[in-house]
């Protein structure tokens, strides 16, 4: 599986993790992840995403609306100097906390 999703014990907190190519052919099993789940935090971990592309930004502002829009509370964490560049490009740092 190339999305893995996992809620925290208290279930306060859900961690979707991406493996390799985050863009459209993933779209279903990312949006899968969190779906069906009321969400207080997010923390969305890039450490092994070799890839990041307009359709992942498309999933990431989904995820945001779905979340609570402006009121969310969504990390992107471990993402690599590229992805970081691509997220700062799109302006992304405004709309999510990334490290």
């Amino acid at each position: 599986m190339s999305v893995v999703s996992e809620v925290s014990p208290d279930g306060q907190k859900l961690t979707i993790s991406i493996k390799g190519r985050f863009d459209f052919a993933k779209h279903q099993e990312f949006r899968q992840s969190y779906e069906d789940r009321n969400l207080n935090a997010v923390v969305v971990d890039l450490k092994d995403a070799t890839y990041l592309d307009s359709s992942a930004l498309g999933m990431l502002l989904l995820l945001r609306d779905h979340a609570g829009g402006d009121h969310s509370d969504i990390r992107v964490v471990n993402s690599s100097i590229d992805v970081k560049k691509i997220l700062a490009i799109s302006n992304f740092d405004k709309l999510f906390d990334i490290s």
